[in-house]
């Protein structure tokens, strides 16, 4: 038995089929996994991320620690309380150890980690943390809950009440409001609005219950990993791994090289990368023929003397064909070519984001 996150029983009772996920008991999805994807799409859904980290971060020194521990540059959120900044934490090669957000609390920062990484992450956190005056408090006792898709807002205010409509309605893309150990931010895993909270563990039953009551599709990991695909996120150990560096998984944007005096966790190695000239890159792969792209194929691109790879493929439902994210040499024209079954099978190369609130930008 793994572990299990205060709404198991509301996911056995819904008829969630149950995984292993990284040590947890997680739903794979309700019956099916498409039309958790559709309802997403179109309408609300919501997932359990309870198994994820969250890290509160105080203390004298706990800004400069995260200016040195994360890639991006958490002084951005001064002066704006609730802001939410998207980071690569690296290791001292540059390789991406985990992506994280964080918050702006008071006082001091909230971080939400990856569960698979969890052990790692707070180990590297509290060795680098030892020359800093700064305490970490994992919160163990919060679950957390997404609501995403074009209802989710409403859907979120109906079941919280007049109270929060405001403070709901007064949200921004990455911006967060708390009401005691209440927190709800704009955030989200699947291309649609939505936002992201976290609640004590015991209450985090009856809100999944007055969601569904509310027409809110329960959905599972299966559905999550769809849509993040179709958005084109990232997945920690496909997309990005402590063996590849933030320039060649796309999140060249995450770093922050102004000022030039922050030193942070990795920076010489991905500025020596970005001065030589980056190799490697992360593209959006499109088959509009019959078959389906799976991690792990091999990509030919004409040209060049190494061949790619694809990090994550799966069928779309929104689009209707096969897509995928792949590393591929710099060099990458228009179209490329994958070997599956032993045969080259045309495909078109894009920008690694195939659907944006529910229509699709290939």
């Amino acid at each position: 038995m793994g572990n299990r996150t205060p709404l198991y029983d509301a996911h056995v009772a819904m008829g969630g089929k149950m995984v292993d996920f990284g040590g947890w008991d997680m739903p794979l999805h309700y019956g099916s996994q498409m039309e958790e994807h559709n309802k997403v799409r179109t309408a609300a859904g919501m997932f359990d991320v309870s198994h994820m980290t969250v890290v509160d971060i105080d203390g004298d020194g706990a800004r400069d620690f995260l200016r040195y521990l994360l890639a991006n540059d958490v002084a951005r959120l001064d002066g704006k309380p609730g802001k939410a900044l998207y980071t690569g934490m690296l290791n001292e090669k540059g390789g991406v150890i985990d992506d994280l957000i964080v918050y702006l609390v008071d006082p001091g920062y909230r971080m939400v980690v990856n569960c698979a990484t969890r052990d790692r992450d707070l180990a590297w956190m509290e060795q680098q943390a030892e020359s800093f005056e700064v305490s970490l408090s994992e919160r163990p006792q919060l679950a957390m809950v997404a609501i995403q898709g074009p209802e989710a807002l409403d859907r979120v205010k109906e079941v919280l009440g007049v109270d929060w409509i405001a403070a709901i309605d007064d949200l921004k893309p990455f911006q967060s409001v708390a009401r005691g150990d209440w927190f709800v931010g704009r955030t989200g895993y699947t291309g649609e609005d939505g936002v992201e909270i976290m609640l004590p563990g015991e209450d985090a039953d009856g809100f999944w219950r007055a969601l569904a009551d509310a027409g809110v599709a329960p959905c599972g990991l299966g559905a999550r990993d769809t849509l993040r695909l179709e958005a084109g996120l990232n997945l920690y150990g496909h997309e990005m791994d402590e063996d590849t560096s933030p320039l060649v998984a796309n999140m060249g944007w995450t770093v922050a090289w102004q000022p030039e005096e922050r030193d942070f966790i990795g920076r010489g190695p991905i500025a020596e990368e970005k001065a030589a000239g980056v190799k490697q890159k992360l593209v959006g792969l499109v088959l509009e023929e019959r078959g389906v792209l799976r991690a792990d194929q091999p990509v030919v691109v004409d040209g060049a003397d190494e061949r790619g790879i694809i990090t994550s493929g799966t069928f779309s439902p929104t689009l209707g064909h096969s897509i995928a994210l792949a590393r591929v040499p710099v060099t990458v024209g228009d179209t490329a070519r994958v070997e599956m079954r032993k045969k080259l099978v045309p495909v078109k190369v894009v920008k690694p984001c195939f659907v944006r609130n529910g229509k699709s930008v290939v």
